[in-house]
C-alpha cells in the first residue's frame, strides 16, 4: 500500500498571503465586485512562463491581479481562514505565512491595522483548524528600502513563536531588482527584536546572488535556494551554517527556473545534508499544494516512505515552533512511518 501523504504531519514554511487564495474564492470574488481577471486564471491549468523579465512581469501582472480583490478586513480574514483549512486538509501542523502589509493596508486604514488583522485571524483559525498559523512579515525588493525598515520595526512589535504571532521577515518579489545589501538594516532590526531572516534567494539568480543574501542579511531560512547547487562551496557553507531550506518544485518548474520537477535538485540537496521544507509558494497561480510538492518527491525523485518523513521532519526542524511542539509534531511523523509499514 502507497502511504497517504495527507496524513503526514508536516510544516508548511513557504505560502504568500494572496497566492494562497483559493481558485474558487478570487472567481467569487471577481463577480462580487464586477470584474475582469486575465483569461488565464480563470483557467484551471498553472501559470507557466519563462525564467525571464518578461515571464516575472507576467506573473506579477497575475498576482497584481488577483491581490486586487483584497480590499477589505473581510476578505483578508477569510484568505488566512481558508489557507488554514486547506493546509488543515493535507496533515499541515504548522503554516507559516508571509505577508507583505504594505499591499493592504490602504483598505483597512493603514499597516498596523493591516497587520493585526491578518495576527488576529491566524490565531482564530488556528484555534478552529488545529493547524498553528504564524505570520513572516516580508518586505518587497521592488520598494525602497527604508519600507523594509518600516516593515521590520513593525514586525518586530508582534514577535514571537505561537499561533498569531510574527516569527520572521522576509525579502521577496523578483530577485534582480534592487540591492540586497541596502536591505541589511531592516533584518538587523529584525534580528534585535527575536526575528529570523527568511529572504528569498537563489532561485531566479545563481550562487553569487545567494551569497549576498546570505552575506548581507544573515538569514536562518533561504525561500528557494536551489540554484545553491551550482556552486558546492557555498552549498557545503550554507549547509554546515544549518541554513534551511524552503523547497517550492511546483513553482521552480512553473516560473521557467528548471523544464521538469524531476530537474529540481531535491535530492542533491538532501544528500548534501541541508535542511529542507517543501512549500507550496502561490498556489493559487500554480494550482499545486504542498501535498503535490511531496507528491513530486515521491514519484519523480523515487523518495520511499522514510525518506518522505524525513523531508516532513526537516520541514518541522526549519520552523520557528516551540521545542515542544517539534518534538509532539516529530512523534506523530514516527508513528505514520511506523503504519505505513516501513
Amino acid at each position: 500500500m502507497v502511504a497517504d501523504l495527507r496524513a503526514l504531519p508536516k510544516a508548511h514554511l513557504h505560502l504568500h498571503f494572496t497566492g494562497a487564495m483559493r481558485p474558487s474564492t478570487m472567481r467569487e470574488l471577481a463577480e462580487s465586485t464586477h470584474t475582469r481577471l486575465p483569461a488565464h486564471l480563470l483557467e484551471a491549468d498553472p501559470l507557466k512562463v519563462p525564467a525571464d523579465a518578461r515571464g516575472w512581469f507576467r506573473f506579477q501582472r497575475s498576482y497584481d491581479a488577483a491581490r486586487a480583490l483584497v480590499r477589505s478586513e473581510e476578505v483578508m480574514r477569510r484568505i488566512v481562514r481558508e489557507a488554514a483549512e486547506d493546509d488543515a486538509a493535507e496533515g499541515s501542523v504548522r503554516l507559516e505565512m508571509q505577508v507583505d502589509p504594505t499591499s493592504y493596508a490602504p483598505w483597512v486604514g493603514g499597516l498596523t491595522p493591516a497587520l493585526e488583522i491578518v495576527l488576529d485571524e491566524a490565531k482564530e483559525a488556528s484555534r478552529a483548524t488545529g493547524v498553528q498559523v504564524a505570520i513572516i512579515v516580508a518586505a518587497s525588493r521592488t520598494r525602497h528600502p527604508l519600507d523594509a525598515r518600516t516593515l521590520a520595526r513593525l514586525a518586530g512589535n508582534y514577535a514571537g513563536d505561537g499561533p498569531g504571532e510574527v516569527v520572521g521577515f522576509g525579502l521577496s518579489n523578483d530577485e534582480r531588482v534592487g540591492h540586497t545589501a541596502d536591505f541589511s538594516a531592516a533584518f538587523r532590526i529584525a534580528r534585535n527584536a527575536g526575528l529570523a531572516g527568511v529572504p528569498h534567494g537563489g532561485e531566479l539568480l545563481g550562487p553569487s546572488s545567494l551569497r549576498e543574501v546570505v552575506g548581507h542579511l544573515k538569514p536562518a531560512r533561504i525561500g528557494h535556494g536551489v540554484r545553491s547547487t551550482e556552486d558546492l562551496d557555498l552549498l557545503t557553507r550554507l549547509v554546515d551554517d544549518g541554513i534551511s531550506f524552503e523547497l517550492c518544485p511546483s513553482s521552480n518548474v512553473n516560473l521557467g527556473v528548471y523544464a521538469t520537477a524531476g530537474d529540481v535538485p531535491l535530492r542533491q540537496l538532501v544528500q548534501s545534508g541541508a535542511r529542507v521544507a517543501l512549500g507550496a509558494d502561490d498556489p493559487l497561480l500554480f494550482r499545486s499544494r504542498l501535498v503535490d510538492q511531496y507528491r513530486l518527491a515521491r514519484e519523480a525523485h523515487g523518495f520511499s516512505d522514510a525518506e518522505l518523513a524525513a523531508l516532513a521532519q526537516g520541514s518541522i526542524e526549519a520552523s520557528l515552533a516551540s521545542e515542544a511542539d517539534k518534538a509532539r509534531w516529530k512523534g506523530q511523523i514516527r508513528a505514520w512511518l511506523a503504519a505505513s509499514g516501513t
